[in-house]
């Protein structure tokens, strides 16, 4: 039995050298070698036949066309291959590789035999109803079945040859680019070459099935997998559908920025999770330095590069130790650290020779004290003597460069002489002695601790004990100056630093993620929470609100008008932030229109609070009405906003209804959009809205739209529309009749304007019964 195998196997191999000499021999061969690799060969013919056929279909030699119809004669035995139970998993791995690549060949099949030869509506249904092929797609839909029930259950070879099979799956059942309409046989095979109404293969059912399979592709990164060989071939797989499927790119490049692969660092980390962890990294980086390179100007470009930026820095700090400079060593590399000599029993390290002199016997002064040098010269100078804005211009360097040991060493032999003078066989002396006078002077013959005890005593304490200071040598307290007065130019020039400095932490906050969330209402704190919206309120109270009234306060009626008329620095500098606010709304004010029309509404309300106060102030001589700034700035707004309008746009609508006041001059430039005939329907939808929504301003907003119809040519018709409810006396005031008899003695009524007295007459007709409709979610008045 073995020797009958082993020749088997010689014969097949034999087969296999044929092929790789003339790849025209491959049809013939496929055919002859199925029976023996079936599923009731041995397993090592199985394994055998798997391989040979998995090399063969993914061989760029084999014609397609011969690929394709080979393929189609595989499929029963793959069928038979994967039903097996408990089948070898060698076999099962080269099956699910075999059924990727000869997906889209029976995809193919299917399609160009139903539909590619069809030339009629009858040969259609004729086609389909033939039997041989509704098995073949039969047979490629239960094999598929199968391999994507073992995805999530198959050893972990298997399950990567499932992603392979599932990339295959999107790839086909997902639209591709048609490059030429008029040679369907050279366009790559997608769900685009299918018609709408395929009876076997609908693309109604087919992508759906695509977009599930992608998705439950991309729970790879979503989910804690400590599989970093489901992640890296999920990662191989996901290049060739960025760049041959547009459609799903953005989906796919969006899920794998949001991955982290670093995200297992913070678990135990053992060598085996160290290597998985850098393999994810590398191949994410790889891909996403690939994709960024076919287009360095797409839309993903900027997110790409600081995603491969940051993750480059994070694993450097986290794996690369070895590339680092060596740390600074804990220990002293010319001895040991002092609160190790005991422990360790290492001798002590050489001391250096000292050239400071002991202390003279004696009453001793403060001076001989800290004097540690031999140079009489330098211990005699007075330092008194020079500028203490010298001495502190040179102490500071000295100490900076000194060396550490040296003042270490210092500052012992310092201690040591004060330890021997404050011991109890000594006596302190006293500040203004200078040693001259020896008649107090008593020698103690008392045996003493001598210098070496004294500052082999000092060594051993720790460096951070504070030595005690007498009373007589205590600082006293120390305050700095107060600084000059600013001037009120320095002062308005810092302020425009601090408004500039506000306004860009404004723009680097982000904005709000667009979640639903409970809003806390109108007992809500202004600027309770840390974001953007807190600092527009911030900004837009600082310009109303803080520093309004300052400038008021002189009792001179002159002085009162010229800051009326100049403005004084308070004003200025709410006048800057104004500005800045101006040109931050008109940069961008489709997304900044929220924050012009919170901010318009603080100042309104300023302006009111200020009149207030102004009336209520009636026993000063002098009343001087404040400065009003709503209707000013209103204007700017809306000046700055007006000629980048679309015809479509519904953003003029907004900001006429949600500031709280609107006056004439806002109207005429309402109306000024009527010079522009693409922009007549949005002046008067804008005036309707008013008319119907705001009725203190309905009255101004009617002489606006009347004023539209008797001076624009292009807006008559759409406004006489809503004129006729709202006024209909106009119209009929401009209705001019002249009635001409006939032969019959009834007079025909004939009027000069046609258009007015059809608009007038249905007017009369039409009364209340008008109907308002919605036209590009405004409420407009539709008459008759």
């Amino acid at each position: 039995m073995a020797v009958a195998l082993q020749d088997q196997l010689t014969q097949l191999e034999s087969a296999r050298q044929i092929v790789l000499k003339d790849p025209g021999l491959y049809p013939q061969i496929v055919s002859g070698i199925l029976p023996i690799v079936g599923a009731n060969a041995q397993l090592e013919l199985r394994r055998w036949g798997a391989e040979f056929l998995s090399e063969t279909f993914s061989s760029p030699v084999f014609s397609p066309r011969q690929k394709e119809d080979s393929a189609v004669g595989v499929l029963g035995t793959l069928k038979d291959l994967l039903e097996i139970p408990g089948e070898d998993a060698a076999v099962v791995k080269s099956v699910v590789q075999i059924a990727a690549s000869i997906y889209g060949l029976v995809f193919h099949y299917i399609f160009d035999r139903l539909y590619a030869k069809s030339l009629s509506y009858v040969s259609r249904l004729v086609s389909v109803a033939n039997p041989h092929d509704v098995p073949v797609w039969n047979q490629m839909a239960s094999i598929k079945q199968n391999i994507l029930k073992r995805w999530d259950t198959g050893p972990a070879g298997v399950r990567i040859c499932c992603i392979k099979f599932v990339q295959k799956i999107i790839q086909v059942q997902t639209p591709g680019v048609i490059a030429d309409p008029r040679r369907p046989e050279q366009n790559e095979i997608s769900l685009a070459i299918v018609p709408r109404d395929h009876p076997m293969i609908p693309p109604s059912k087919l992508e759906p099935e695509a977009s599930g399979l992608l998705d439950r592709l991309l729970n790879v990164f979503q989910e804690d997998h400590n599989d970093a060989m489901l992640v890296d071939a999920t990662l191989n797989c996901l290049g060739i559908l960025l760049r041959t499927r547009q459609s799903i790119s953005n989906k796919i490049m969006s899920a794998i920025l949001n991955f982290n692969p670093l995200k297992q660092v913070n678990s135990p980390m053992n060598p085996k999770a160290k290597v998985q962890i850098k393999s994810m990294e590398r191949t994410t980086r790889a891909l996403l330095m690939n994709m960024y390179r076919r287009n360095e100007n797409g839309p993903f470009a900027g997110r790409i590069k600081a995603y491969v930026d940051r993750y480059t820095q994070l694993r450097q700090d986290i794996f690369d130790e070895g590339s680092r400079k060596r740390a600074f060593p804990s220990e002293p590399t010319d001895g040991l650290d002092t609160a190790k000599r005991r422990r360790v029993g290492a001798e002590l390290p050489p001391k250096r020779a000292s050239n400071i002199p002991p202390l003279p016997p004696g009453p001793n002064s403060f001076k001989q004290l800290f004097t540690l040098t031999t140079d009489q010269d330098l211990a005699n100078f007075d330092v008194t003597s020079l500028p203490p804005q010298l001495m502190v211009s040179m102490t500071l360097p000295v100490l900076a460069r000194v060396d550490q040991q040296a003042l270490t060493e210092a500052i012992n032999h310092v201690r040591a002489r004060y330890l021997s003078l404050t011991s109890p066989n000594r006596t302190l002396p006293q500040v203004g002695a200078l040693g001259d006078d020896e008649e107090d002077y008593e020698p103690d013959f008392e045996p003493s601790e001598d210098r070496e005890q004294i500052i082999n005593k000092a060594d051993a304490l720790p460096p951070e004990d504070a030595l005690y200071t007498p009373t007589d040598l205590a600082l006293g307290p120390f305050t700095l100056p107060q600084p000059p007065p600013m001037t009120t130019e320095e002062t308005e020039q810092i302020g425009k630093i601090v408004i500039s400095k506000v306004f860009d932490k404004m723009n680097a906050l982000e904005e709000p993620p667009a979640v639903k969330r409970q809003k806390p209402g109108f007992n809500r704190l202004a600027g309770s929470n840390y974001d953007k919206e807190a600092w527009v309120t911030v900004i837009t109270r600082l310009a109303t609100r803080a520093l309004a009234g300052l400038d008021d306060e002189s009792d001179d009626e002159e002085t009162s008008k010229a800051i009326a008329r100049k403005g004084g620095p308070a004003s200025r500098l709410s006048d800057a932030i104004r500005e800045n606010l101006w040109k931050h709304i008109v940069e961008d004010f489709r997304a900044r229109i929220g924050i012009a029309i919170a901010w318009l509404n603080e100042e309104w309300y300023n302006d009111r609070i200020q009149i207030q106060i102004a009336s209520n102030a009636r026993d000063q001589e002098v009343i001087s009405r404040p400065r009003q700034h709503y209707e000013y700035w209103m204007l700017r707004v809306l000046d700055g906003i007006i000629p980048y309008l679309d015809a479509k746009d519904k953003l003029l609508i907004r900001f006429l209804s949600e500031i709280p006041e609107v006056n004439e001059k806002v109207l005429e430039r309402v109306k000024g959009l009527a010079r522009d005939p693409e922009r007549v329907q949005l002046a008067v939808n804008s005036l309707l809205y008013l008319i119907m929504m705001k009725p203190p301003a309905r009255d101004i907003a009617l002489d606006a739209l009347e004023d539209l119809w008797r001076h624009y040519d292009d807006a008559k018709v759409p406004a006489a529309k809503h004129l006729a409810k709202w006024r209909p006396r106009i119209l009929a005031s401009e209705v001019k009749p002249s009635t001409t008899p006939t032969s019959n003695g009834v007079k025909i009524e004939d009027a000069e304007n046609p258009s007015l007295s059809t608009l007038a007459h249905t007017s009369s007709t039409s009364g209340s019964d008008q109907i308002e409709k919605k036209q590009g979610g405004l409420p407009v008045a539709a008459a008759g």
